[in-house]
């Protein structure tokens, strides 16, 4: 038995999130279907993060237990004609047995796309939020410097949240306008972990600021007081994309560290 690592890439728009659930159709649900129908074995894979219904992925990770003998170099070509093309697996390698991707110390970064022009773009709709006028950069990015350190995050994570603690740490936060493509906009956040939604509250956050519908200093009011009613609206779903997830290379003896 081997367990295979593989880092995943999907257009999340028609799916119900990445979790299976047994009335819709997921990303597991699709993966587990592929590696059944490729090994003939009962598989179920383990994912590092389970983004939510409409969110996107160019980094996720998953692990399966396999006693096929295909090469784990091997794994992805061999899944990917068996996917929907909205789905692939990038590459593939083997870990030890042990390794569990969501039990490993990590860094994720999230990428929030905001589509910045007078009307919106039918090519990038799928993956942004459009938002017109003048948006403040700096004083988005000033803003999301805030969040930066080990806090209690209740204030920007959902109500129906099940974690058992709402602190985490985030590394940076920042907010970029595209030299190629004026009119793009990316909120990047990285850090340890994020509870429910709170990508997304934390991109609606800084949007409001940078639209002048609330000050920098909000977000640490929201965050002394830990009100979810004193941050922004949560973000919709379409513009949020898993780029990266990070571990130590030395569980990645196959498998590059980053696409």
């Amino acid at each position: 038995m081997r367990r295979i690592i593989c880092r995943v890439a999907y257009d999340g728009t028609t799916y119900s999130g990445w979790q299976e659930q047994p009335t819709a159709v997921t990303i597991e649900g699709e993966l587990n279907k592929a590696l059944q129908s490729l090994t003939g074995e009962e598989i179920h894979v383990i994912g590092a993060s389970r983004t939510d219904a409409g969110v996107h992925a160019l980094g996720n990770i998953c692990v399966f237990d396999t006693d096929s003998t295909i090469p784990p170099e091997r794994f992805n070509k061999a899944m990917n004609v068996r996917l929907p093309a909205d789905i692939r697996v990038v590459e593939s390698g083997e870990v030890a047995a042990d390794f569990h991707p969501r039990h490993q110390r990590t860094e994720k970064t999230y990428c929030y796309t905001i589509w910045n022009g007078d009307t919106e773009n039918p090519l990038w709709n799928r993956y942004s939020m459009h938002r017109y006028g003048e948006m403040d950069l700096d004083g988005m990015e000033l803003a999301g410097k805030h969040l930066v350190g080990t806090h209690d995050f209740k204030a920007f994570c959902s109500a129906r949240t099940s974690a058992e603690t709402t602190v985490r740490t985030i590394y940076d936060v920042t907010v970029q306008r595209s030299v190629e493509k004026p009119e793009l906009i990316y909120i990047r956040v990285t850090g340890n972990g994020f509870l429910y939604n709170m990508v997304r509250i934390i991109a609606g956050t800084l949007v409001e600021i940078g639209a002048g519908l609330r000050n920098r200093e909000s977000v640490l009011y929201a965050l002394r007081e830990k009100d979810r009613t004193l941050a922004g609206p949560t973000a919709p779903a379409k513009g949020l994309c898993l780029e990266e997830i990070r571990y130590p290379d030395a569980f990645f003896p196959t498998i590059r560290a980053k696409l």
